[in-house]
């Protein structure tokens, strides 16, 4: 809102009736701070300063701070009215440089990779394509004599240069002045300038910095640019050594032999002879111009071998040596046709390289299914076998725009499979205006590292460079709007329908001409697509919970399950169907991790969830503890695992279950004080189970310790520093006895009532081999084998009434007579093995 001038202080109402000016001013601090300060005691507040409130100081003192305010506005004001001078007698000079050393730093600072030159090269020409093309719609006559646009690229092995020519706009002899000759001045900037001035911008331009020419310097000594263009009647040319401060303009003395374009020679360095192959200029040209618009051929150069062609004088002389030749020729020699002599021939022949189209530039309405999948072949370049499973292709707008195609392998990658991370190259590449930038920015996280596809935008803000991204900000925008776009594709995989059987059997008849029905139970039942393809890449969508906490809530609507009531091989279940489908007095989701579904449904955990009728999720993948470990909840809903402590049932009386509890411990409290006792450090707790059915006891683990799985993960660590192998340091852990058990109620008479009464040796062994029996159906192993081999000695022993385990003698058996050696196989008389023909036989 307004306020009246009365209420504003001296310097607010100065500073606000300054005009901005663009000099250069030099500010008093203190006059800038003291301003602030009358600025802040205008309106009663300092803002975010930090300084006294005017409120708080006496009238003295703020007369004092307006009078030193009054003082500093009068110094600023000053200050923005004096404009820069000069030191007085100096003079003006200005910045000179050795142009040959600052061309040498540009190059050489800006690129890292010298196979850059050639995108640099090709990405001019198709431009200069584009100029071209886009004035020729006005004016098609530019086009003149040469109407193919288009790019050649030729090499010479024996001349060692390499040439770029293309067909676009050429230049005049300014031209090549004003954009060769002046470094980071860009013609291209310069046209879309022009188009801008003339409201007519509807043409895409890949040049904007005017360095990638210079590039050539990387790999060439020296550089040589003819070029014709429309206006100018002359063909000129332009060239220059490596390192040289200056460059020659002139006529190209071959006369006019583009008609238009541009041609640039490079004359290769010795170490750059690697630029000469035909198979590493097509891998460059596939790799960086793949989708460039107009075409890129390459010349081939090959030899063959063709007869040789004769002159008219060895002709004649073959011609007077038949006529001479009276001598008779037999039919034999007539039929002897004579070998034309053969010579060597060298042709050459243009290949185009950038067959494949972009696709992604085109409307998605317009692309068949077909053409999506042979691009997908292109994209993953055989990294993963089989057809894509499914793809999107969208348009992104906003802070930047970018059209993008992303691919769901319908294989996993073999890096993927190894579980090597680290090889997994990214899958995405990107694209200026369908010029490659890189295939090495991490577009997306390493769970979605399987996707592959594009990403093309016209106004990526890149460095001089064009290797990498100015902003990260930028890269952050594009990564987050690709990992929606990659889950939105994922999700709607997950909610197709089952797809229709159409494959239709032909009905089988028996004898009598009657139809066999078969049984429905004989047909294998159908598989959802996204079932199939789940159990191949499940695991990254579980490491995305982990990862992208931003995203777990999609991600883990996305996984499925392995289930007790999910008992067919492809039967999953989701987490939202396993909570559409909980008890009503159920609180949490169980879940049961474990090395394979027969051994967890086996186990004793699972009684008393059998009995109830309860669904348990089995867990048998390495990752599905870190899962959980880090995710803990589904829409609010807890994870709990039932090989830990602290798992209840709400379905029985409450009052009820304690009293019966507290009666049990008062009861097996002897026990429990002895097996402790004699157990020691190999367990942490006894305790009466609340929840066991058949078992005698079983072991579990504390509510925030390891799991038996988990400790059998941690110890199979290859790579574990400090840890013997075998060996764990934690204590195996809860001991819970079932108080129903005739085992338990047994051991428990067995125990001396005094407490200090040491009991036989055969208690000790069963109360030892109840704890080994229960530490095995919990998940662990054994913790002294030694020992537990004894106690089951000592146990057979007795089972087997052995009164002494002293071995018995050695028996000392009789010599036996020698037997006759068997007598050697032969061959019956005139018997051949070539004689026998196996067909005849009747196998």
């Amino acid at each position: 809102p307004k306020q009246p001038t009365d209420n504003i202080s001296l310097p607010t109402l100065l500073l606000k009736q300054q005009p901005r000016t663009s000099t250069m001013v030099r500010y008093s601090a203190a006059a800038f701070l003291a301003a602030i300060c009358m600025l802040s005691s205008s309106n009663g507040s300092i803002g975010n300063f930090g300084l006294v409130r005017a409120a708080e100081m006496t009238e003295a003192e703020q007369a004092a701070e307006t009078a030193a305010a009054n003082a500093a506005a009068e110094e600023m004001i000053e200050a923005i009215s004096t404009p820069y001078s000069p030191p007085e007698g100096s003079s003006a000079f200005a910045y000179e440089a050795e142009v040959n050393k600052m061309l040498d730093i540009v190059i050489n600072s800006l690129y890292t990779n010298k196979d850059i030159f050639l995108r640099e090269l090709i990405s001019n020409a198709s431009d200069a394509l584009d100029k071209i093309r886009f004035l020729s719609v006005t004016k098609p006559e530019l086009l003149g004599d040469t109407p193919n646009l288009e790019m050649k690229i030729e090499y010479d092995p024996d001349a060692k240069t390499l040439t770029i020519r293309d067909t676009g706009l050429g230049m005049t002899k300014d031209d090549l002045i004003k954009n060769l000759g002046t470094v980071a001045r860009s013609g291209t900037t310069n046209f879309m300038k022009a188009l801008k001035e003339s409201e007519t911008n509807d043409i895409s331009q890949i040049g904007m910095f005017g360095v990638g020419f210079y590039s050539t310097f990387l790999v060439a000594d020296r550089v040589s640019v003819a070029s014709k263009h429309n206006d100018d009647d002359t063909q000129n040319v332009w060239e220059s050594l490596n390192g040289e401060a200056s460059f020659h303009v002139g006529p190209d003395p071959r006369g006019n032999t583009l008609g238009r374009g541009t041609e640039i020679t490079l004359h290769l360095k010795e170490d750059a002879e690697e630029y000469l192959s035909p198979y590493k200029l097509k891998e460059m040209i596939g790799h960086y111009s793949e989708f460039v618009t107009h075409p890129v051929s390459l010349r081939q150069i090959k030899t063959i071998q063709v007869p040789k062609e004769k002159d008219e004088f060895d002709e004649e002389e073959e011609e007077k040596k038949e006529d001479g030749d009276d001598i008779e020729v037999s039919d034999e020699d007539e039929a002897e046709e004579k070998e034309p002599e053969m010579e060597e021939v060298t042709t050459y022949e243009y290949e185009q390289i950038n067959t494949d189209p972009a696709i992604w530039a085109r409307d998605k309405d317009g692309i068949t299914d077909e053409e999506y999948q042979e691009f997908w072949k292109v994209v993953s370049k055989g990294d993963s076998a089989g057809d894509a499973e499914d793809w999107t292709h969208f348009n992104a707008e906003g802070n930047i725009n970018f059209k993008s195609i992303l691919y769901v392998p319908s294989e996993v990658p073999f890096a993927l499979q190894q579980g090597n991370m680290e090889m997994m190259k990214p899958g995405l590449r990107l694209y200026v205006r369908k010029v490659l930038i890189s295939d090495e920015f991490d577009l997306m996280p390493r769970y979605l590292n399987f996707i592959k596809g594009v990403v093309d935008s016209d106004d990526l803000p890149l460095n001089v460079n064009r290797e990498t991204l100015q902003e990260s900000k930028i890269v952050k925008i594009i990564k987050k709007k690709l990992v929606r776009k990659a889950l939105e594709l994922i999700r709607k995989m997950s909610q197709q329908e089952m797809p229709a059987d159409d494959e239709t059997d032909e009905a089988e008849v028996d004898a009598d001409g009657n139809v066999i029905v078969k049984d429905d139970g004989d047909k294998k039942p159908k598989v959802h697509p996204y079932i199939t393809w789940y159990k191949k890449f499940g695991l990254s969508l579980k490491m995305g919970c982990i990862d992208d906490s931003a995203n777990k809530d999609k991600l883990q609507k996305l996984l499925r399950f392995k289930s007790s009531k999910a008992d067919g091989e492809d039967e999953f279940v989701s987490l939202q169907e396993y909570v559409d489908r909980m008890k009503e007095w159920q609180k949490e989701i169980y879940v049961f991790p474990g090395e394979s579904i027969k051994q967890l449904s086996e186990s004793s955990f699972m009684d008393a969830f059998n009995d109830r009728d309860v669904e348990v999720l089995y867990l048998t993948d390495s990752i599905d503890e870190y899962f959980i470990g880090n995710v803990r909840e589904f829409n609010g809903v807890k994870f709990r695992d039932i090989t830990k402590e602290g798992v209840k049932f709400s379905d029985e009386d409450e009052d009820l279950a304690k009293r019966r509890n507290k009666v049990y411990a008062d009861k097996f409290s002897p026990l429990t004080k002895y097996l402790k006792k004699l157990y020691g450090a190999d367990v942490s707790r006894v305790a009466i189970s609340k929840r066991l059915g058949r078992a005698p006891a079983i072991v579990s683990s504390t509510e925030w310790g390891n799991s038996a799985n988990m400790d059998r993960i941690m110890r199979a660590q290859a790579f574990a520093h400090g840890v013997a192998p075998g060996e764990n340091m934690m204590p195996t852990g809860i001991l819970e006895l079932n108080p129903r058990h005739p085992f338990v109620i047994k051991l428990l008479e067995s125990i001396p009532d005094d407490g200090e009464t040491e009991p036989p040796q055969s208690v000790k062994d069963n109360a030892w081999i109840l704890l080994d029996m229960a530490t095995m159906s919990g998940g662990f192993p054994v913790r002294d084998p030694k020992k537990f081999a004894a106690r089951m000695t000592r146990v057979l022993k007795t089972g087997l009434g052995v009164e002494s385990l002293t071995l018995a003698d050695e028996i000392d058996p009789p010599a036996e007579e020698d037997l006759p050696d068997e007598p050697a196989f032969e061959m019956p008389d005139g018997f051949n093995m070539e004689d026998l023909n196996l067909d005849d036989l009747d196998m």
